[in-house]
């Protein structure tokens, strides 16, 4: 499955579509009429590995920002989230797949993939946390 399906654009901001051949998922980028076919798990792993680089780099404040989301600050939380931070696997999150919510949420919050016309991914536009959440 394309983990980041809906929000792959190529870099002339144009969406690539999602296909599949047989249980393989392949974004597919239209460079001029030829269909291109790149293996989603190749962009989505690249994707998925900058985001386990920056919660490594700020492991606190990724733990702060979900007990947040979540609406709980108690110690057995605060523990479970914790040891899931640490122990992130980008194999096991890819075969999990991202709920379509999830990804209606990003494509609102202005995240997006940007590939080139190879699969390279070119950069990520990540939105910032909310400028409010330190207020609360």
């Amino acid at each position: 499955m394309a983990f980041f399906e809906g929000l792959v654009v190529t870099e002339d901001d144009t969406p690539v579509e999602v296909t599949y051949v047989g249980a393989t998922s392949y974004y597919v980028i239209d460079d001029q009429g030829f269909h291109r076919h790149i293996e989603a798990r190749a962009v989505d792993r690249v994707v998925l590995a900058q985001f386990t680089e920056q919660i490594a780099e700020h492991r606190g404040e990724a733990a702060e920002a979900m007990l947040k989301l979540m609406g709980q600050d108690d110690l057995f939380t605060k523990a479970m989230v914790d040891a899931t931070l640490r122990n992130l696997n980008l194999e096991q999150v890819l075969d999990q797949g991202l709920p379509p919510d999830a990804r209606q949420w990003l494509g609102m919050m202005g995240f997006r993939v940007v590939i080139d016309l190879h699969g390279d991914v070119v950069h990520v536009d990540m939105p910032s946390a909310p400028a409010d959440w330190d207020d609360e």
